[in-house]
């Protein structure tokens, strides 16, 4: 029986996650600069939120085409169900967050092109683009609030997230984050 993730799950986890503290800390970081610096700081958040869209969207792909592991037995009911919950609530941060911010980007009475990494033109939603003055600052003020919310709740949940592997880990040593961890034993230590 299979008890590690695999190869491209880990792949696809630890890389949308050292994204997602990235931008996290950029989101905080740029509210701090002006002019051509917060520019910079900006246009290098949209492409790290666009990558973590288009990486999402691969990993919950290869999720659906390559389920996880069975949990552990070691896990209580309770925690399965934690940890269940958990992973939906990441997935709606991981789409919802990308998402909101397109939206708010696509609206902005700046109407500023984002060029990916320097490189990758990328659109506008169109339909958004098209809303009138009032409707476009309802929707940026909408989206914006909700962006902000997923990114607090999404620190927490990140630390919760945190907690819980290393309370596994060091506490009650079943091997959990191993399945995650290369190299971390993915057995109970006992």
């Amino acid at each position: 029986m299979r008890t590690r993730y695999s190869a491209v799950s880990i792949m696809f986890h630890w890389t949308i996650a050292v994204l997602i503290l990235a931008n996290l800390l950029l989101g905080w970081r740029m509210g701090y600069l002006t002019g051509m610096e917060q520019f910079g700081m900006v246009q290098l958040h949209k492409s790290i939120g666009i990558t973590v869209l288009v990486l999402s969207l691969g990993r919950i792909a290869w999720r659906l085409l390559n389920p996880p592991p069975p949990s552990t037995a070691l896990e209580k009911p309770w925690e399965h169900r934690a940890a269940h919950i958990t992973h939906w609530f990441f997935y709606v941060m991981m789409i919802g967050m990308p998402l909101t911010g397109w939206a708010m980007v696509s609206v902005s009475a700046f109407n500023i092109p984002t060029l990916l990494w320097k490189t990758i033109p990328w659109p506008h939603i169109g339909f958004l683009n098209a809303l009138d003055p009032m409707g476009r600052a309802r929707v940026e003020a909408a989206n914006g609030s909700v962006h902000l919310y997923l990114a607090l709740g999404g620190g927490a949940l990140i630390a919760l997230h945190v907690a819980a592997a290393l309370k596994h880990q060091f506490i009650v040593r079943d091997g959990v984050l191993g399945r995650m961890v290369p190299g971390l034993r993915c057995t109970p230590d006992r």
